[in-house]
C-alpha cells in the first residue's frame, strides 16, 4: 500500500503579512551603518564584512530583492506543520509514493535553515516522480529555528531534546526506522539521533565535532589545507560562538532590534564559511527568515553546551556512519580523525566545498548520501 502523511501533518503555505514586511522596510531604512574605518576597509573580510558590502547589501535588500518571490519559491515545495511535544515542528517533504521507500531526514545547521536543501530538493523533484521516488525526504526546521517554534522558556532546552523531538518527528510520520542526514547543528543532532534512538539505524555526516585537530605528517595537501583553514578559524573566527554560548540574552536581544545588525552577523557567516560566496539572494532569504519569525533568539541554544562550559568530545557512534569531507568546512572531517569517532561505513572526500554543503555542492551532497543509503540499508 502507497504512503501517505498522517492527517497530523498539516499543509503549511508560508505568508509574511504585508505589515511585517512594511516594519522591516521602515526599520532597515533607518539603520545607519557605521563610519568607515581601516578594518572596513580591507576587502579580504579578515576583520569581518566590509563596510562596502554592509552598505551594497542594504541597499539591495531595501530596494531590489524581492520577498514575495523567494515566498512564492519556498511555498513551490511541499511545507507541513506537525505538533511534537506541544511544539509546532516545520518541515518540507517529499513523500514517495512507493510501499518500500526509504525515509531520510535532512538537518540544517546555524545561521542556516531549510532552505539550504531546497536546490538538493529541486534537483531530485527533475529526477523523480511520487510514483518512483525510492525515498521518504524530509527537511525540517529544527527546534528553534525560524518556522518551528522553541522549548519551552521556563526550562531549559538543550540538543538532546531537540534529538527526541527530531526522532518523534518520523515516528509521527509512520516510519520504524530512518537514516538521518546532517551539517553543523544538524551533525549534533542527527549524532544523538544515532546514539540514543533505536529508530534512526545510521547517520550521514559533513560535519564532526572534533577536540583535537590532526597533526599535520601523513596528510595530504588538501586536507592540510582544511586543517590550516580550521586553525584559523579557531584563532580568528569563533569569538562569536563564544559570545552565543555564554552571552546568549545579550547578542539576542542585540541582533533582534535592527535587521540591518541581522545581516552582518549572519551574512558574514555565509560568506566566510564558503567555499564560494552564496548567491546574495540566497542570504537575504535565510536573513529574512530569522528577521520575520524572530527566530534568532530561539536558535543558539545549543552553544551553551558547545562553547559555555567544558568541550567534552562526541559520543561514539556504533551504528552505520557515512561522512561527507568538505575542506573549507570550520571542522575538518579527516578519515582518521571521523573514524575514531564512528563505525565508519562510508567516506568521500571532495576537493572543493564550505560549511554549508547542502547548499554549496548539493549534487555532490545528494550523490553521498544515495550511495551511503544504497550500501547499508539492507544491512540495518
Amino acid at each position: 500500500m502507497a504512503y501517505s502523511p498522517p492527517n497530523s501533518a498539516q499543509p503549511f503555505t508560508l505568508n509574511i503579512s504585508d505589515d511585517q514586511i512594511s516594519e522591516w522596510s521602515q526599520l532597515l531604512k533607518l539603520s545607519k551603518i557605521g563610519p568607515l574605518t581601516w578594518e572596513g576597509k580591507q576587502a579580504d573580510r579578515r576583520f569581518g564584512v566590509t563596510h562596502n558590502w554592509l552598505s551594497s547589501t542594504k541597499a539591495y535588500w531595501l530596494n531590489t530583492y524581492d520577498w514575495r518571490a523567494q515566498e512564492q519559491h519556498i511555498n513551490s515545495f511541499p511545507n507541513y506543520t506537525m505538533a511534537v511535544e506541544d511544539m509546532d515542528i516545520h518541515f518540507v517533504a517529499l513523500f514517495s509514493e512507493q510501499k518500500d521507500a526509504i525515509p531520510l531526514i535532512f538537518m540544517h545547521g546555524w545561521p542556516g535553515s531549510f532552505i539550504e536543501f531546497l536546490p538538493m530538493l529541486s534537483n531530485i523533484r527533475e529526477k523523480y516522480s511520487a510514483a518512483d521516488l525510492p525515498y521518504h525526504i524530509i527537511v525540517p526546521s529544527l527546534p528553534g529555528y525560524t518556522l518551528s517554534s522553541g522549548g519551552p522558556v521556563d526550562s531549559d532546552w538543550t540538543i538532546v531534546d531537540s534529538a527526541r523531538v527530531m526522532n518523534q518527528l518520523m515516528l509521527n510520520l509512520g516510519f520504524e526506522k530512518y537514516i538521518a542526514q546532517g551539517g553543523d547543528i544538524g551533525s549534533f543532532v542527527g549524532t544523538l539521533m544515532a546514539v540514543h534512538h533505536d529508530a534512526c539505524v545510521g547517520v550521514h555526516l559533513n560535519l564532526m565535532r572534533i577536540i583535537d585537530l590532526p597533526e599535520e605528517e601523513g596528510l595530504s595537501a588538501l586536507e592540510q589545507r582544511a586543517v590550516a583553514n580550521a586553525k584559523k578559524w579557531r584563532e580568528s573566527g569563533s569569538a562569536y560562538a563564544q559570545e552565543h554560548g555564554t552571552r546568549p540574552n545579550t547578542i539576542s536581544l542585540v541582533l533582534s532590534s535592527s535587521p540591518l545588525a541581522l545581516l552582518a552577523w549572519i551574512g558574514e557567516k555565509f560568506l566566510e564559511w564558503s567555499d564560494e560566496d552564496p548567491p546574495l539572494d540566497t542570504i537575504l532569504t535565510n536573513v529574512s527568515l530569522y528577521w520575520f519569525t524572530q527566530g534568532f533568539p530561539r536558535s543558539i541554544y545549543p552553544y551553551r553546551s558547545l562553547f559555555g562550559g567544558p568541550r567534552n568530545p562526541p559520543p561514539y557512534i556504533a551504528k552505520p556512519m557515512g561522512f561527507s569531507f568538505f575542506p573549507v568546512e570550520i571542522t575538518p572531517g579527516v578519515k582518521s580523525t571521523v573514524e575514531k569517532h564512528g563505525n565508519l561505513a562510508f567516506y568521500r572526500q571532495h576537493e572543493s566545498g564550505g560549511h554549508f554543503a547542502a547548499l554549496e555542492k548539493p549534487e555532490w551532497l545528494w550523490r553521498d548520501v544515495e550511495d551511503y543509503v544504497e550500501l547499508v540499508w539492507k544491512k540495518v
